[in-house]
C-alpha cells in the first residue's frame, strides 16, 4: 500500500526528487529531536482518524438517512480491490511515461481540490453543529435538478443543505484554494486527514472474513509493486496530491517552511482502520458493554506503525506498511477471539451497512468518493 518513507520531496515539488528518494549526499540531515517529532507526529495523525472514524462509523451503521448511508464493501469487492489498485497504479505508471508530468498532476489538482472541499466539509459538519450559536438562524436550502416530467421525471441532482454546511464549504475551501496555490504540508495534511477519516467511516466491510481477504490482497499487493518493480517508486515520485500525510524533520530548524518530510501514505491508516472499525461494530453487536477487540486491534496498529518506523529508520530504507500492519492488526485479534472462545462467533457474525450507491446530499457525496484517494495512497513510493 503507501509506505513509510524517512525523505521526501517538498509537496510543492521545489526539491529535487531523486535526491529525496535516493537518499544522496545533498539531503538534509535531521536532528535527533526533528526525526523524533516527525514519526510520532505521523503516527498520532494516523491514530486519530482511525479512532474517531471507528467511533463515526458505529453511528454511520445505525442512520435511517440516505445521506448517511456508508458504502458496503462485499467479499468479492475485498478481492478485486488490489486488481483495480494495481491496474490505477500502473495506468498512472504509463500516463507518467507517455504525457507530461505538469499536465496531469494540474488536472489531478483539481480533481483531489473539488474531492478534498467536500470530505472536510463533511469532516467539520459534526464539530459546526456543536459549536453553531443557538440564536443564529439556520435556514435550509435545496437545490433540485431534474430530465422529463410526470412520472418519467428523474432526479439528477438533489442538493440539500444548510447555513452550518455553507459554513464549512467556506472554510473548506479556503484550504482548497490555499493548498492548490502552495502546496503547503499543513493544507496537504488537512484534506490527507479528512480523506482517511471518511474513508474510515464511510467505507464499510460487511463481516470478518471479507476484511481479512481485503488486508491479505492489500498485503501482496503492497510488497510485490514496493519490492518487485519499481512503478510504484516512479508513480509516487511523479504524483503530487494529498494522498498522504507528511511532516518535517526540520521543522525544529526552518519552521513551517521546512522541506524535508516524514510521510506516510492514506491507504495505510485506512485499510487497516477499516478493519478496525469492522471490530468496533462486531464489540457492539456483541452487547457485552466491551470494546475488547477495539481496542486490540488500536493497540496492535500502534505496533505495527511503531514496527514499521523503527525497520525504516534502522535500515534506512522506506517500508511497506501493510508489511508489519496486516499481520498485527488481523493476528492480535483473532489471537484475543481464540482465548475467548468467540473466533467461530467473529467469523460468522454478519455486520450489514446500509447499502450507498447514490447520494442524493451535495455534501456527503464525498462519501461516495471516499475509496479514491484510499486507492491513490496506495502510489506513495519507496526508495
Amino acid at each position: 500500500m503507501a509506505d513509510v518513507e524517512q525523505a521526501a520531496s517538498v509537496p510543492d515539488g521545489s526539491s529535487n526528487g531523486s535526491d529525496a528518494v535516493n537518499g544522496t549526499a545533498g539531503r538534509f540531515v535531521s536532528s535527533a529531536e526533528g526525526t523524533a517529532l516527525a514519526y510520532g507526529s505521523l503516527l498520532l495523525m494516523a491514530l486519530l482518524p482511525i479512532f474517531f472514524g471507528a467511533l463515526r462509523s458505529v453511528g454511520c451503521s445505525k442512520s435511517k438517512s440516505p445521506s448517511d448511508m456508508p458504502e458496503t464493501i462485499t467479499s468479492r469487492d475485498a478481492a478485486r480491490f488490489p486488481i483495480i489498485a494495481s491496474c490505477t497504479l500502473f495506468g498512472l505508471y504509463l500516463f507518467f511515461k507517455i504525457f507530461s508530468q505538469e499536465y496531469i498532476n494540474l488536472l489531478l489538482s483539481m480533481y483531489f481540490f473539488v474531492l478534498g472541499i467536500l470530505a472536510l466539509s463533511h469532516t467539520m459538519s459534526p464539530f459546526m453543529y456543536r459549536v453553531f450559536p443557538a440564536n443564529l438562524p439556520n435556514k435550509q436550502y435545496q437545490l433540485l435538478f431534474t430530465q422529463g416530467s410526470g412520472d418519467s421525471k428523474e432526479e439528477i441532482v438533489n442538493y440539500e443543505f444548510d447555513t452550518k454546511d455553507l459554513i464549512c464549504l467556506c472554510v473548506s475551501s479556503v484550504v482548497g484554494v490555499w493548498y492548490v496555490l502552495k502546496k503547503h504540508w499543513v493544507a496537504n495534511n488537512l484534506f490527507g486527514l479528512a480523506f482517511a477519516l471518511n474513508g474510515v467511516e464511510l467505507l464499510h466491510l460487511n463481516n470478518v472474513s471479507t476484511g481479512c481477504i481485503l488486508l491479505g490482497g492489500l498485503f501482496v499487493y503492497d510488497v510485490f509493486w514496493v519490492f518487485g518493480t519499481n512503478v510504484m517508486v516512479t508513480v509516487a515520485k511523479s504524483f503530487e496530491a494529498p494522498i498522504k500525510l507528511v511532516f518535517p524533520q526540520d521543522l525544529l530548524e526552518k519552521g513551517l517552511g521546512a522541506s524535508n518530510f516524514a510521510m506516510l501514505g492514506l491507504g495505510d491508516i485506512v485499510i487497516p482502520g477499516i478493519f478496525i472499525a469492522l471490530l468496533l461494530r462486531f464489540d457492539v453487536s456483541l452487547k457485552k458493554n466491551t470494546r475488547t477487540y477495539f481496542y486490540t486491534s488500536f493497540l496492535a496498529y500502534i505496533f505495527g506503525l511503531g514496527l514499521t518506523i523503527f525497520v525504516m529508520h534502522t535500515f534506512k530504507h522506506a517500508q511497506p506498511a501493510l508489511l508489519y500492519l496486516v499481520p498485527a492488526c488481523v493476528g492480535f485479534p483473532m489471537l484475543v477471539a481464540l482465548l475467548k472462545g468467540e473466533l467461530t462467533e467473529m467469523f460468522s457474525t454478519l455486520l450489514l451497512s446500509h447499502s450507498c450507491i447514490h447520494v442524493t446530499c451535495v455534501f456527503p457525496a464525498a462519501k461516495a468518493n471516499a475509496g479514491v484517494p484510499v486507492m491513490m495512497g496506495c502510489l506513495v513510493s519507496a526508495s
